[in-house]
Parts: structure tokens; sequence; C-alpha cells
């Protein structure tokens, strides 16, 4: 079993409880208004109901975007505390691949940095993934859509 933990950043090839990361944002009370997490699952790119995913990385590195993807977040908006959780290794269709949470004082703050949380970690964080079929493996590049969502965070940096 591989645990990395860096501050609020844990890196991991076991699942986790979201309940348990929900309690952990919720220690910070009563200065907290709002908790806000985002768990994303392992989903299927292609039509191929055995799909897989592989993932790897290169720690150094990793922790010190994710590090920097907080900080940023907290540099924008009152969060008291957030969490990163992402794992890698093999996971199948359906598992829980990530977790974000942030808690703030209030709720718009707390969504906001979540969502920004996430946007830039699917687009930035180096992890490199390998999908699985029964047809063959290959890597698969951050999406289009994935980067065009966070260029938006760019227009609401500009404009506030």
């Amino acid at each position: 079993m591989l645990v990395l933990t860096l501050d609020q950043i844990t890196i991991q090839t076991e699942d986790f409880n979201v309940a348990q990361e929900h309690q952990c944002l919720l220690q910070d009370a009563p200065n907290i208004g709002a908790i806000v997490t985002f768990t994303g699952l392992v989903k299927e790119f292609t039509k191929d109901d055995n799909t897989s995913l592989f993932l790897e990385h290169y720690s150094t590195m990793t922790e010190k975007v994710l590090a920097d993807i907080i900080q940023q977040a907290k540099q924008r908006w009152p969060i008291i505390n957030s969490r990163i959780i992402h794992r890698i290794g093999h996971l199948q269709l359906g598992e829980q691949i990530v977790f974000v949470g942030a808690n703030s004082p209030h709720r718009s703050d707390a969504f906001a940095a979540c969502e920004f949380i996430i946007d830039f970690l699917k687009t930035e964080a180096p992890f490199w993934k390998k999908e699985i079929t029964s047809e063959g493996e290959s890597w698969v590049d951050a999406k289009e859509s994935d980067r065009k969502t966070r260029e938006r965070w760019y227009n609401f940096i500009e404009s506030g």
C-alpha cells in the first residue's frame, strides 16, 4: 500500500472514505459555514465494458503542482481548509479516483474553491493515465473541454 501525504494532499493506491474526509473538513467548525466536496469516478472513455485505468505519477512534481493549486485557491477565496486525495495504480470503472474538499465561512467561496481545484487538477496535475480495454492499451490526454473549463478561471480572475 502506497500512501504519500503532504499537508492537505494524499496520493494513494487504496480507496478513500468520503464520510471520513467530510468529518476531517468539519473539524474546523464553528469557523466554517460550508463544506463542499467533489468525488470523481473512473468512467469509460470507449464503449468497452472492460475498460480500466492505470495511473502513474512522479511524486515530487505531482505534490508540488497540487500544493500550488491549493495555494492559488486559498489566495482567491477565504478557505480555512482543503483536501485533495488522488488515487494511482490500477482502477476499475466506477471506482473513486479523486476527492476534493474545501471549507469556508461562506458557501459561495467553498463552491468556487472546490470547483477551481478540480478544474486545475484535471489539466495541470502530472498524472499519466493509461486506458486498458479488451482492444489494448493507450495513454489518455487531458480533454479539450477540460482545458476550456480551466480557461474560464483566467477570465474570472482578470475580471475580478
